[in-house]
């Protein structure tokens, strides 16, 4: 019953951003490979590299369009649809451990959390896995019921053993890095099967280790098809290479566990909860009576996930992007709200709750003082908008124009399919905007005539206080960080004219027109003829 509620909450919340063109990842994946499976049926995309990435958003969102239409307005929908789930499924975490009050505290925290509410309508596949991932725990860890619980009903313990194996399986087939968590669980489970000497405990955990490890199935067949049909089984190998391969260097890895610990515990506001936690965390605990805390085997699960994706996620993945931990968030929130409520009185966590709220709410439009991915908050329509009017310009003044440009850009201008124009450009693509490249592009200035320029993560302005410029240069090394050119500097290296820019909150794009010089002769139609 309260689903209707959440549906109609998140899409009223996102009524200003339904109707924006796709964006990012949407633009560069995922998208194009549901119209390929939308247009012609196969799971296998052919308009973009294939990566492997597991088929379930591209069939989610094929058979939506087959019901309702293919337009952006039908796709944002279903993502709301799939993030008012995934906040039930909060929801329904947080009263099974905490009551009633209190998991509407955390599921409203987690709407608001901007990584959250961006990724609320964005298709990617890390709120289709989000979803499935939060359902599944959500059964996993129902109170009374764990293998480790000691307080059983057989029949409800195999019924909801088989819902999340159901659900973890959907899970790692939306996304296949959603897989660490029901592994780690089981683990978990084998680690308390050793300790555990009772027989019927023992037969429980053996019931859930294999619940939790029948996920590997449907992500292996999926990953056999993809094999058989494309000749690689985790997608093309510049894809593996940067994502997997190429990370395993002992210093990356501690930096990139420093920078997830940063994502769970203070990226956009996350300070807030996390710091009022540790502050209380010196105040004495309530009588229990009427206090309800997490179990401490409960405690133990949670901290189980969040390390097993902590750590998973700082091996894998070439770009750092906050998205990986999505359905992480709402249990670090859970976690701190269940301190609140064991530590203060009612209307003390209510104000802390409030606070946390007013902090995410000002989170997504105030940016933190160091570089971080658009999509992290409002700051992707900036970007959206942006790459709308340039392209508006592109049309009006230069339709037949060459355009050098970097992704996503690149497939803005040329697919017509994700909202920025009708009709699609000549493009020459580059990989970014950093001193480099522009100065290999213009050793080559008859591949294009006009350039579209803009700024591909934002930073904090000029002469701004900056907390990441101190790592700059390790971002630089390990995860492809780069500073890009300023419309003027790349104009006057390129030997071109800034024709138009804009800018909003930090976001900036610009045109570029080139004037070419070319020798001409006038050969007269009399000699022309007498030559043929």
């Amino acid at each position: 019953m309260l689903f209707p509620a959440f549906f109609l909450a998140v899409w009223l919340s996102h009524w200003a951003l339904l109707r924006l063109p796709y964006f990012w990842d949407e633009a560069g994946y995922y998208i194009p490979a549901a119209f390929d499976l939308f247009r012609t049926g196969s799971l296998i995309p052919y308009s973009t590299l294939t990566n492997a990435h597991p088929p379930l958003p591209a069939l989610l969102l094929s058979g939506w369009w087959h019901i309702f239409g293919f337009h952006i307005l039908a796709t944002r929908t279903l993502v709301c649809l799939v993030s008012a789930a995934a906040l039930l499924a909060v929801y329904r975490l947080a009263r099974n451990l905490l009551g009633t009050y209190a998991a509407g505290a955390i599921s409203l925290l987690t709407a608001l959390y901007p990584v959250w509410f961006a990724q609320s309508s964005l298709a990617h596949a890390d709120i289709f896995a989000a979803a499935f991932t939060l359902w599944a725990i959500s059964f996993y860890l129902e109170r009374g019921e764990s293998a480790y619980a000691g307080e059983w009903q057989p029949r409800l313990v195999y019924r909801r053993r088989i819902y999340a194996a159901a659900l973890f399986s959907l899970a790692a087939l939306a996304k296949e890095t959603a897989i660490v968590t029901p592994l780690a669980l089981a683990a978990w489970e084998f680690f308390l099967l050793l300790r555990d000497r009772r027989p019927g405990l023992q037969r429980a955990h053996l019931g859930w280790m294999a619940a939790l490890i029948a996920p590997i199935v449907p992500l292996a067949g999926w990953y056999a098809y993809h094999r058989a049909r494309t000749g690689f089984i985790f997608g093309n190998p510049e894809f593996l290479r940067y994502n997997a391969t190429a990370n395993l260097d002992a210093q990356r890895i501690l930096l990139s566990l420093w920078h997830r610990l940063i994502h769970l515990t203070l990226h956009m506001d996350l300070f807030v909860p996390t710091l009022c936690t540790l502050a209380i965390l010196f105040v004495p605990r309530l009588p229990s009576a009427g206090r309800r805390a997490i179990p401490r085997p409960v405690f133990a699960a949670l901290g189980v996930i969040l390390l097993a994706n902590t750590l998973a996620f700082s091996l894998l993945g070439g770009a750092l992007l906050t998205r990986y931990l999505l359905p992480m968030y709402p249990l670090v929130l859970l976690l701190c709200v269940a301190e609140w409520q064991s530590r203060l009185q009612p209307a003390r966590c209510a104000g802390l709750a409030a606070l946390s709220a007013v902090a995410f709410l000002s989170a997504l439009w105030i940016n933190p003082p160091y570089g971080f991915a658009p999509e992290d908050n409002l700051t992707y329509r900036d970007m959206v908008v942006l790459h709308q009017r340039a392209i508006r310009v592109l049309k009006q003044r230069y339709p037949k124009a060459t355009v050098l440009t970097a992704w996503p850009a690149s497939s803005e201008l040329e697919r017509p399919e994700l909202g920025y124009t009708a009709t699609p450009f000549k493009v020459a693509a580059i990989p970014n905007f950093s001193y480099d490249v522009i100065q290999k592009a213009a050793t080559d200035p008859g591949a294009y005539d006009t350039a579209l320029l803009f700024s591909t993560k934002w930073t904090p302005p000029p002469g701004a206080f900056d907390l990441g410029r101190a790592s700059q240069a390790s971002n630089t090394k390990y995860f492809d960080f780069h500073s890009d050119l300023r419309p003027v500097a790349a104009a006057a290296l390129l030997h071109g004219d800034v024709v138009w820019q804009a800018s909003s909150k930090g976001e900036w794009v610009a045109i570029l027109r080139f004037p070419r010089v070319f020798d001409a002769a006038v050969v007269p139609l009399r000699r022309f003829q007498t030559a043929r």
